[in-house]
């Protein structure tokens, strides 16, 4: 039942955050009230996806190393990074609205693929993030490292496609 009970909560928190999200960027009339260019919200999403990133990998490296609490606290750290990445993009998008993308020809057509891709992985990586940690927090550890088998390069590649959206608007928007 407790499985059950988990599954049902990340199912419910993954749906709000994605649904709040999709609203946010696609659904509600734009009511900017800055210009996007003028704020520095981007470059902190963009260092937090960095950060988060290098988390990752140390706490990759920390349990492979047998190091249990510092891959725990690197784990909770690149979470920690990517919650902050979410309340700056949240309010960056509230503020500012969308930046929409200025570059063409080939250049257009690669960063509408990494968008794309970004956006379909982040869809299923947030409930196996918040998957991976149940099963962590509640110490069922076989299961934690055969999810987070999976876990670990999808988040990986959004923080390092997050990385690359922000740079492919800052030249070419």
């Amino acid at each position: 039942m407790r499985d059950r009970t988990e599954r049902a909560v990340v199912a419910a928190l993954s749906a709000a955050v994605l649904g709040f999200l999709f609203w946010l960027v696609y659904g509600r009339a734009d009511q900017a009230t800055s210009a996007s260019g003028a704020s520095v919200l981007p470059l902190w999403n963009a260092a937090c996806n960095v950060l988060c990133a290098g988390s990752l990998l140390g706490g990759y490296r920390a349990i492979r190393a047998g190091k249990r609490q510092q891959h725990i606290a690197l784990m909770l750290t690149a979470v920690t990074f990517s919650a902050l990445f979410l309340a700056g993009y949240v309010t960056h998008h509230y503020t500012a609205g969308d930046t929409s993308f200025q570059g063409q020809g080939s250049v257009r057509a690669v960063y509408f693929a990494i968008l794309i891709s970004h956006v379909l992985v982040t869809v299923v990586t947030l409930p196996m993030i918040l998957m991976t940690l149940a099963h962590a927090a509640s110490g069922r550890f076989e299961q934690h490292k055969r999810l987070a088998r999976w876990t670990l390069p999808a988040w990986l590649y959004v923080s390092v496609t997050g990385v690359l959206v922000f740079v492919f608007l800052r030249w070419w928007s």
